[in-house]
């Protein structure tokens, strides 16, 4: 059996997901989280000790029958998100329901229910935020809603889990190069710019940073933006 630490990374199919399980991949075997196993095939082969894990995350009773075997975990990165935009005006019901199902309530309920095997192996969770979740502006509204909401769990998990040894770092980038990026661009109505932004890469070095801090100390929260 491996004696080396676990990791699950949720949104691994791409994006800064997929850049995250890039930067473990030398010292951790791989959970690779994402909806369709195909597209998280590509990922599988070029990481060794990488397998897929496929899973709807708002779909509670396949989450559960997929973490039910799971009895130690070292790192949990929440990646996956979705961002729709739009006015206060303009955004529906629907949309404030699906942003918060995905961005808040997924995250809440994966960890909860993969808690036991974190604090089995006085684990690390790490959520990807973002600056939306800082500091909110015009036609943000459900997404940024979704990630201060993300913080405030951050901060709580961190508090109620001190004393069994989980870490808590959230991570929050300014615009990424990603597929994502692009989407939010097109919306927004303006040209994507990748060399203006930060590469998922360096993201994921973030990362792998603080999951790689001495057992003495944690980050706590880390806020990232490009240089240009």
């Amino acid at each position: 059996m491996t004696s080396r630490p676990l990791a699950l990374v949720t949104g691994a199919s791409r994006g800064v997901g997929a850049a995250v399980a890039r930067a473990l991949a030398p010292t951790h075997d791989l959970l690779l989280g994402g909806r369709d196993p195909q597209t998280l095939l590509p990922l599988v082969e070029e990481l060794p000790t990488a397998s897929p894990w496929a899973v709807e995350l708002t779909d509670e009773q396949a989450v559960a029958a997929a973490t039910a075997d799971v009895e130690r975990l070292d790192v949990l990165v929440h990646s996956a998100g979705v961002v729709e935009l739009g006015s206060v005006a303009e955004t529906s019901a629907a949309s404030w329901r699906r942003t918060l199902e995905v961005n808040v309530v997924a995250v809440a309920e994966l960890t909860r229910l993969l808690l036991p095997a974190l604090r089995a192996a006085r684990g690390h969770v790490v959520l990807i935020n973002s600056g939306a979740g800082l500091r909110a502006g015009p036609g943000w509204g459900s997404y940024a809603a979704s990630k201060f909401a993300l913080r405030a769990f951050a901060d709580v998990l961190r508090a109620e889990e001190a004393e069994s040894g989980i870490r808590v770092t959230s991570v929050h980038p300014g615009r990424v190069a990603t597929d994502m990026q692009r989407e939010v661009r097109a919306a927004e109505g303006g040209d994507f710019e990748p060399e203006r932004y930060l590469r998922p890469q360096t993201v994921a070095d973030v990362v792998a940073t603080a999951v790689r801090l001495p057992a003495d100390g944690q980050i706590n929260e880390l806020v990232l933006r490009p240089r240009s």
